[in-house]
């Protein structure tokens, strides 16, 4: 990825940060736009249409004008842009600060009010756990009718279960905030794992999945012939040649791997952007989730 950084002085109507090409050699730019009561906006787009936008950082308005090239230098340094998000609607009516003071006021909940659902009916929660000394764990744990039946998992498992980043996401970095500097209580662990799910080249595949199936549904494309673009060809004995459509659903979290009782959610960013790019004919963007 090859980029250009200029530096900038304020964020009166736009200020441009930076350019950059991307993994499929569009141009992207990023840029400072104006928020609400004075906040700056740190904006991924595409240089040519504008679109496409994603948040990389909601900035203060008592913050420093150079804060904005500063996180854009560290954001261009990530050429997978894991940092950023899509840009709401809400994002340009709200200052950052209302966004911590959410954040602080969840905080109050006492962990084990943070409960979620998995689509077998299992309950989540975030839990103290005795720890060995007299400080406790702040922990994930996976809940049973029998109340002391909690067993610990980590964030990655509790993501697998919901197939979805958030609000697991949030949760985490809620309670975190929530704990931090209290001496009995560590979220070292708990800080760990965030962390790893944020920086994993593992991705949840159920927006690949879910894309996949609508474009088979109204292209009438079929599993082989994605399979086929992907590269991914296997031939009969009499020489025919179609695409190797287990590959495929294993990806795609419809088939268990071999010795696995169920698909797995993830699949490798790299195998994700090759599906969507050459087998689907769509952005990897598309179809990760935020």
């Amino acid at each position: 990825m090859t980029l250009t950084i200029s530096p900038s002085s304020c964020a009166t109507e736009q200020d441009l940060l930076g350019r950059y090409a991307d993994i499929e050699g569009h141009s992207r730019e990023v840029v400072a736009l104006p928020g609400a009561l004075g906040s700056v906006l740190v904006v991924d787009r595409d240089a040519s249409t504008l679109g496409d936008r994603r948040l990389v950082a909601h900035l203060a308005s008592d913050e420093p004008a150079e804060n904005a090239a500063l996180v854009c230098s560290r954001y261009l340094q990530d050429s997978r842009g894991r940092w950023s998000r899509r840009l709401t609607p809400e994002d340009l009516e709200t200052a950052p600060l209302a966004e911590q003071e959410e954040i602080h006021a969840g905080a109050q909940t006492p962990p084990s009010g943070m409960e979620l659902i998995d689509r077998h009916g299992r309950e989540h929660r975030l839990l103290l756990i005795a720890g060995k000394r007299s400080t406790c764990q702040l922990r994930w744990c996976r809940c049973s009718s029998d109340p002391d039946g909690a067993e610990t998992v980590s964030m990655r498992d509790v993501v697998a279960s919901l197939e979805s980043y958030e609000p697991v996401r949030s949760l985490t970095f809620s309670a975190i905030a929530s704990y931090r500097g209290d001496a009995y209580v560590s979220v070292t662990m708990l800080g760990a794992e965030l962390e790893r799910v944020d920086s994993s080249p593992l991705l949840l595949n159920r927006g690949l999945r879910e894309t996949a199936l609508r474009v088979i549904d109204r292209q009438g494309l079929s599993m082989s012939e994605i399979a086929m673009r992907c590269g991914r060809i296997k031939r009969d004995s009499r020489g025919c040649a179609s695409g190797e459509t287990s590959w495929l659903a294993r990806r795609l979290g419809i088939l268990p791997a071999a010795g696995e009782s169920a698909p797995t959610p993830w699949v490798h960013s790299d195998v994700l952007a090759l599906i969507a790019r050459e087998g689907l004919g769509i952005s990897p963007r598309e179809v990760e989730l935020g």
